[in-house]
């Protein structure tokens, strides 16, 4: 698991005070995946970094030039856990977390469609969460873009704070990307996926312009370049994995030794673009639990009884049928507004069908 062996550690701490902990002392930090709020300062660049197990030189050498944004990245890592949860919510696989090194288990171990598209959304994540930060000033070594695209529109200057995503991009490509080096056909995958999750930060950066003017009368407009919301890239990288390009992988000797290299399988479908997410491994169906593949089935998980899709008890619960049980829920009800200002609500219990595979 190249990206995740060091970002779980880093997502598994809550404070300030656990990272400075953990970074002085290596110790069993398994505890959560959230990560709060941006940290001011980490320790030393040698103890921080030297202390963080498992590094290659590079990424070592990265950590120690960039300390200070390396609680970003594990902000970025987190927003693309939560994001491919969200996205997977309704299907066999969903994107379950694990208590272990590796967060998501045996799941990665495969070049699957749902390693792809965690590489892919990791990576963009950290870019996304690194970028971000940048532009709020949270760091030093980074800030604004000033490298205007293009002069200005009719009506409109730039101005604001352009966020940098070739500066986020960047510096996921050197950490993530680190490991990534075997002439092997699983580090070219994890390469390309990697890159996919990057570019579509770059693919989907909008102009935010703000008016300025007499009673909002924008006689001047300003503009900036902004990413959008995570959200955005999450769905964009969802349809990714829904087209993802099966390879098959080819061996060819170079000056350096063997290689493996990726071609499509399939020579009547168009090439996979550096947009696309790629893979050489079949998925296992996620229908029963199994330790080998990670796979934790799908009893007990909840079903939508009028859904046709995946998330349907159909197709979620596998054909094993689904159980119904009535459940009572406590809600706001009745809510009347008063003038001037408040809005008060009876609570009201409702009772709810709710289906879940057998």
């Amino acid at each position: 698991m190249p990206l995740f062996v060091f970002l779980h550690l880093l997502t598994s701490l809550n404070t300030h005070r656990d990272i400075h902990k953990f970074f002085l002392a290596e110790q069993n930090v398994y505890r959560s995946l959230a990560v709060g709020h941006q940290y001011s300062s980490l320790g030393s660049q040698p103890i921080l970094c030297g202390s963080i197990p498992g590094l290659v030189p590079k990424q070592l050498r990265f950590c120690r030039n960039y300390v200070e944004i390396m609680p970003s990245v594990a902000e970025g890592v987190k927003i693309g856990i939560q994001e491919c949860q969200h996205q997977f919510r309704g299907r066999r696989w969903n994107c379950t977390t694990i208590n272990d090194k590796a967060i998501f288990g045996p799941v990665l171990d495969k070049a699957t469609r749902e390693s792809a598209f965690v590489h892919a959304i990791a990576s963009a994540g950290v870019a996304f969460a690194v970028t971000r930060s940048c532009a709020e000033g949270s760091a030093t070594i980074c800030g604004c873009d000033t490298r205007h695209k293009g002069p200005p529109g009719e009506g409109w200057k730039w101005g604001g704070c352009s966020e940098d995503v070739e500066f986020g991009s960047m510096v996921s490509r050197e950490f993530a990307d680190a490991r990534e080096n075997r002439p092997d056909a699983r580090s070219a995958m994890n390469r390309h996926n990697n890159e996919a999750g990057r570019t579509s930060l770059n693919d989907n950066m909008f102009l935010k312009c703000k008016c300025h003017g007499l009673s909002g009368s924008c006689e001047v407009k300003t503009c900036w370049w902004s990413q959008p919301d995570f959200r955005v890239i999450g769905d964009y990288m969802k349809d990714k994995y829904d087209s993802a390009s099966e390879m098959v992988v080819e061996k060819h000797k170079e000056s350096r030794g063997w290689v493996e290299t990726l071609r499509s399988k399939y020579n009547f479908f168009k090439p996979p673009t550096e947009r696309d997410l790629v893979y050489y491994e079949s998925s296992p169906n996620f229908c029963e639990p199994n330790p080998e593949t990670g796979s934790f089935g799908t009893r007990d998980r909840s079903c939508n009884l009028t859904s046709h899709g995946i998330d349907g008890c159909d197709l979620l619960c596998c054909g094993r049928g689904h159980n119904t049980q009535t459940e009572k829920r406590k809600e706001k009800c009745h809510c009347i507004f008063h003038w001037c200002c408040y809005v008060s609500c009876q609570e009201c219990v409702r009772v709810y069908d709710v289906h879940t595979c057998k």
